[in-house]
């Protein structure tokens, strides 16, 4: 029997690129993550993603929900306030079986933080070297294997840097709602707005759509402010700049473990409203990015 065979070209215009000069691979269909919320967290480097993350997961869990993080950056350093180390990445135990994944267990890739938080570091390829959605996919695929995904509430995605290539994107064709963490200055502004523009790419045909701003580090949002004004975001949380958000670091904890002092019994204040806001659901946001010549004439001082 003749087999008709498709041409690629007639295949890839079944299913629009995601912008413009675009080459990214398709979520594989049979890796969707279920009946979770998911969230994806991006924003410039060291902004303070992981911390972020880390107390947002607790928060989600101090409200009873079942919560998995997964570190997608190569340092695997999203958990460790969690862990309380550092914790070995799924690139690092798959290479360790020679890559069959089913002579894994649990145990060797997911592990329990505090209050019940469950934890995953990624990892990523060596520096020069594969793809970052690969990463991700392997452990999307290695957690629905498992069916570790069946039972849970949440899952966040804290994500390398401002990096919007196609791999370290890939968090977004998993996620509901995708937050970017910022501080009132101009790099991390000029950063969100490219984050802006890697988020609209991708829902195009995910179902991804933007969930709002936490700014970070940030005692005033003046700058932040203009900036949403200007493209339609909204901020959801303020995080202030206190020293023991740095303190917290040092002693591998979250706020929700330091002694409960008014600035930080106010700060878990914080991440538990906004916990209960994004499980509550978000509208999403119509959101226009700047040109980068944009930027420049918008921030600053008169």
């Amino acid at each position: 029997m003749n087999e008709t065979r498709v041409p690629v070209s007639e295949i890839r215009r079944e299913r629009p690129a995601d912008g413009e000069g675009s080459v990214q691979v398709p979520l594989d269909p049979t890796l969707k993550i279920g009946n979770a919320k998911v969230f994806a967290i991006y924003g410039k480097g060291g902004i303070g993603k992981s911390t972020t993350s880390s107390n947002l997961s607790v928060a989600f869990s101090k409200l009873g929900k079942r919560v998995l993080q997964i570190g997608c950056d190569p340092k695997h350093d999203s958990t460790f306030t969690l862990t309380k180390k550092l914790m070995p990445t799924v690139i690092d135990v798959l290479e360790s079986v020679d890559f069959h994944s089913e002579e894994l267990r649990v145990e060797d890739f997911v592990f329990e933080g505090y209050n019940g938080v469950m934890c995953v570091e990624a990892g990523g390829p060596p520096a020069g070297t594969g793809c970052g959605g690969y990463v991700v996919g392997q452990t999307v695929k290695l957690l629905k294997e498992h069916h570790l995904l069946d039972d849970t509430d949440v899952v966040i995605f804290d994500v390398l840097g401002d990096v919007v290539c196609g791999g370290f994107a890939a968090p977004l064709q998993h996620a509901d709602r995708a937050l970017i963490v910022t501080a009132n200055d101009f790099d991390s502004i000029f950063a969100m707005n490219r984050i802006v523009q890697a988020i609209g790419a991708k829902s195009k045909n995910y179902k991804v759509r933007l969930g709002g701003v936490i700014a970070n580090r940030s005692d005033a949002t003046d700058q932040i402010d203009k900036f949403n004004g200007r493209t339609g975001l909204q901020t959801m949380a303020c995080i202030p700049a206190l020293d023991v958000i740095r303190q917290s670091r040092l002693k591998k904890a979250t706020l929700f473990e330091m002694d409960p002092t008014p600035e930080v019994l106010a700060v878990q204040a914080e991440y538990l409203r906004l916990a209960a806001r994004l499980w509550e659901g978000t509208d999403p946001l119509a959101c226009e990015p700047m040109k980068d010549r944009d930027i420049f004439d918008l921030l600053g001082f008169d």
